[in-house]
């Protein structure tokens, strides 16, 4: 497709005005565009840096006068944000991966791969692999045995997907994750020391048991991942234990995230960088953990919960709550204890200050 305002508009489902026949090359920021970049000014804050630059067309935020910021051309973006989706989605080239099976790939012989799937070099598919059409596979990525990729996916380089992992259709996955490793899961022969310390609450000295050694609790469960979810770089997704550890439907994860296993995350969650979910830690549908916050083992978190950036959820969270804080609490709760806070140094001068003005008992004027 030309990439016309008039065509760009369009697939953004958008209104345009102006010269609907100027042809755009790429996007580019306000100060930074030359006259064949799409300029991206979804609000009134980036009117001053239009002149900036020399950008023909843009897209606007609505009732902006495009022909007063020195436009040819602009496209309407009532949600900005979605616009850009969609407009980066238009502008973002294939995946340099050729048709077909490079000759490096070592492919097992009791693999099944579609016709047209495309995997690059130095792959290696284990045995009884089934790969979906049209899905690509970008070089120096390893699939176990047994798991089943499905159609129309994205998985880049250095993906390692471990045995029993099954992935629906349309999945993303950045470069360098790891789904399908082992759990962090161990026991001692008598009880540990974290075991002593959840029954007493801390209150015992720890002592050393008799036999120190952790022994390995394997993962048979492999790992679930539903149609359209994307799993950022370096970001690990454990098998469970005895069943899968669950990612549902739409779900999105950021890079450097850890879902341990036995976890279950529902359809449509969003998990910013540095997040994670402990193992048996459920989520529910549309849940979002921002940057750094983390829910516990064997928690569950409701439906439509937000966890802001650096919560940490140590107990159950009911459906519908946002949450912040360290041990997470309902938000305005969070707000109105860090503002006391604040104030605590004050309140406790004021304090001092009074108590020196009241003479001490017994004393005669």
């Amino acid at each position: 497709m030309e990439l016309t305002i008039g065509n760009i508009a369009q697939t953004l489902g958008a209104m345009a005005a102006g010269d609907l026949s100027l042809i755009m090359a790429r996007a580019a920021e306000p100060s930074a565009a030359g006259p064949d970049d799409l300029a991206i000014a979804l609000s009134p804050a980036y009117a001053a840096a239009l002149p900036k630059g020399r950008a023909r067309a843009a897209v606007v935020w609505p009732g902006a006068d495009w022909q007063a910021l020195g436009l040819q051309a602009a496209i309407f973006a009532p949600r900005g944000r979605l616009a850009l989706s969609r407009l980066t989605g238009l502008l973002d080239p294939a995946p340099d991966i050729a048709p077909g099976i490079h000759p490096t790939v070592i492919l097992d012989p009791t693999a099944t791969i579609a016709e047209d799937v495309a995997i690059g070099p130095y792959c290696v598919i284990g045995a009884g692999v089934t790969i979906g059409g049209g899905t690509k596979i970008d070089s120096h990525v390893t699939i176990g045995i047994g798991s089943l990729i499905g159609g129309s996916g994205l998985i880049h380089a250095g993906v390692r997907i471990g045995r029993h992992v099954r992935i629906g259709d349309r999945a993303i996955i950045q470069p360098n994750a790891v789904i399908g490793a082992d759990g962090f899961s161990f026991v001692t022969a008598t009880p540990s020391s974290v075991e002593r310390a959840k029954e007493t609450m801390g209150k015992d000295a720890v002592t050393a048991p008799d036999d120190p050694t952790w022994y390995r609790i394997h993962s048979l469960g492999g790992v679930w991942i539903g149609d359209d979810v994307e799993i950022g770089s370096g970001t690990t997704v454990d098998a469970g234990t005895i069943r899968a550890t669950r990612i549902g439907n739409g779900t999105k994860i950021d890079n450097m995230v850890m879902v341990a296993h036995n976890a279950i995350i529902g359809e449509n969650c969003l998990l910013a960088g540095h997040s994670g979910v402990a193992g048996s830690g459920v989520l529910g549908d549309r849940v979002v953990l921002g940057g750094k916050s983390g829910v516990a083992d064997n928690t569950t978190v409701g439906s439509d919960v937000v966890l802001t950036g650096g919560t940490l959820a140590l107990s159950n969270v009911p459906s519908g709550r946002v949450m912040m804080g360290y041990p997470a609490t309902k938000m305005e709760t969070q707000v109105e204890t860090y503002k006391a806070l604040r104030r605590l140094p004050r309140i406790l001068r004021d304090l001092g200050a009074r108590q020196k003005a009241v003479p001490n008992a017994g004393e005669s004027d």
